[in-house]
Formats: structure tokens, sequence, C-alpha cells
């Protein structure tokens, strides 16, 4: 091999190799997540989120986020972000919005969650809306994707550290169950005296003409009696 060739397919050989590390690393999230007490099982933890602006022509004005399994959404209340933006619950997760942004300003939020799961990471996916309708989604559970949702990464729990009982909810009370429900008498059967305008019903009636004709025929049947007893 000649010694023109050798170090053409070194630099080759070099080139393959950066290429191959390149696309190894992975994807990095435009949405980035910290917590201060990035522990499983931690309580209280305030959890940061910066969402990168991508659009050169229109700002940022809402945040939706989509909570991980284990964290309800009444588990999470609104930390701090930008001047006048609300925080509202969703049925699976909250949404963070106000006005809208400068345009490439990125909107940098926090909530307070009750308390992190069991696990080593927890993906929050995130959908990023602009002023002009367009929506950034970080929703890729996979680090190597487009996409990547922004995850957080946790300590193994501390020693003793047990999952607290859900937060109340304000769903709706829940349906009895057959035990529980006591059948009711229907006013039908409460009220067979009575017909539907409060007078007697005509079974009462019968039952009144019925009980009058037994007496009269009583009576007749004494007055017999009687007679035949005189002669």
């Amino acid at each position: 091999m000649s010694r023109i060739t050798l170090p053409r397919l070194c630099v080759a050989a070099a080139g393959a190799a950066t290429a191959v590390l390149l696309t190894a690393v992975p994807a990095a999230a435009h949405t980035e997540v910290e917590a201060d007490k990035a522990q499983a099982l931690a309580e209280n933890v305030t959890v940061s989120f910066h969402a990168e602006a991508e659009s050169d022509t229109s700002g940022i004005k809402e945040v939706r986020v989509v909570l991980p399994e284990g964290i309800a959404p009444a588990d999470v209340t609104f930390g701090e972000g930008p001047k006048g933006w609300r925080f509202s619950a969703t049925d699976d997760g909250y949404t963070v919005k106000g006005a809208e942004l400068k345009t490439g300003e990125g909107a940098e939020y926090s909530v307070v969650v009750r308390q992190l799961p069991d696990a080593e990471e927890v993906p929050f996916k995130t959908l990023q809306t602009y002023g002009d309708g367009h929506v950034d989604r970080w929703i890729e559970l996979d680090e190597n994707g487009d996409n990547p949702a922004p995850t957080l990464k946790l300590k193994a729990a501390a020693p003793g550290a047990k999952p607290i009982s859900p937060s109340p909810s304000a769903s709706a009370s829940p349906s009895p169950t057959p035990e529980e429900m006591t059948p009711e008498a229907s006013p039908q059967a409460a009220d067979t005296g009575k017909d539907d305008e409060g007078g007697l019903s005509a079974g009462a009636w019968t039952g009144i003409g019925a009980g009058i004709l037994v007496a009269a025929a009583a009576v007749v049947f004494a007055v017999r009696r009687r007679g035949g007893a005189e002669e």
C-alpha cells in the first residue's frame, strides 16, 4: 500500500467515525425541564420549564403539558410564569397561557408537584402554541427523536419514602352501588286509594259498593227472619 493511500484511508475512516458519533447524540429538547428535588417520591417539588421560541415571525402564547403516569392534574399547582399568564388544569395535564410573548422570547415558568412518581425518569409531553397558530410538538419519548419530550431524570427514592394518598379530585360523586340503593315504594303503590285528581280510585269505589250491598243483604235477611218468627 502506498504512502499516499494510507493517509487518505485514515482520514476517511476518521470522518466516518465522526459521522457515527454525531448521529448517536440524542436530539436536544427545545423545551427543557429541571427540578429542585429530582428524586423519586420527593414531595412538594418545584419543576421549572424553559420553552425556547422556534418561530421567527410570532411569539409563544400557550404551553400545554401532558403529565406523565403517576402525576395527576390535581397534584400540580402553578408556581411562576410570564406576567399575566394563567394556569389551568386539564383532563390529562395543564396549560399555561396568556398574552403573546415577543418573537424569539422563550417561555419560562414553574409548577409545584405534590409528589414525583417512583420512576427513573418522567417525560412531560409539551405542545407549544404561537400567536399565528403554529404549534411545536415536543412529544416523542425516544430521546433520539426529532421532537423529544422534555424528560426529568430522577434519583432513586430516599429510604423509607412512600407514595402519599391521592389528592381529592373534583369529579362527580360516584354512583351508589346496588347495596346502597334503597328501593322506594312507587307513588302508584303508595297511593292506591286515590286517583290522579286526588279522589278515590275506581277500586276503592268498588270496595265501598260491595260493602253496601253486603250490608243491605244482611238487613233484608234479618227483616225476613223476624217476619217469619212472628207468624
